[in-house]
């Protein structure tokens, strides 16, 4: 009986572990389909070769989620800076809540705003209505206040996600970006937690 309880346990270990040759698979660096050839992408984040006018010659094809990395998608952006895959949020920088290596230096569009950019500091806008949606696309600390072309848009978004992901209340009094210019919303909004 006892011995039935000890192989019983053994089994129960084994199963839980993933099999007796667990250690063998954790060293595997890549998934099956990652041969040597494949691009580096989200699938295949180890992969050496990545070509970012791959990305580009496809019109919008491709989004965020795609690429291993903040600078990948930032090397697409500035392959083609008219952005055709819609990475850049209007500052410059591409897919800003993917994890490192990052490559935040803004780039220079060939037209400063295109017809799919929300309103922002780089692309000001008056006319066009802001959707603080696209400023909490990532749900983490993923734009600043001087990603804001007034005050009163980066309060729009501390409004929409008052547990303010993007930090944009540092004074924690429910008003974000005070030093913005105009126009001005300073009704505080009640803070949630994260």
């Amino acid at each position: 009986m006892a011995l039935a309880v000890v192989a019983v346990a053994v089994g129960v270990v084994v199963f839980v572990r993933g099999g007796f040759d667990s250690d063998a698979q954790a060293r595997k660096p890549e998934r099956e389909w990652c041969t040597p050839g494949t691009p580096r992408t989200v699938l295949c984040p180890n992969g050496k070769v990545f070509d970012a006018k791959e990305y580009t010659t496809h019109g919008a094809a491709f989004e965020c989620l795609n690429f291993a990395s903040q600078a990948d998608a930032q090397a697409v952006l500035r392959a083609d800076p008219n952005d055709p895959n819609h990475l850049d949020d209007g500052s410059g920088v591409a897919c800003r809540g993917l994890p490192e290596p990052r490559d935040t230096t803004p780039i220079a569009r060939t037209a400063p705003c295109g017809p799919g950019d929300p309103r922002s500091a780089r692309c000001p806008q008056p006319d066009r209505a802001f959707d603080a949606r696209s400023f909490l696309s990532y749900d983490t600390d993923a734009y600043d206040c001087s990603d804001f072309a007034s005050q009163a848009d980066a309060q729009a978004v501390l409004r929409f996600a008052p547990a303010d992901p993007n930090r944009l209340d540092g004074g924690k009094k429910g008003i974000a970006c005070p030093d913005l210019p105009a126009p001005k919303d300073v009704k505080p909004v009640r803070r949630g937690s994260l």
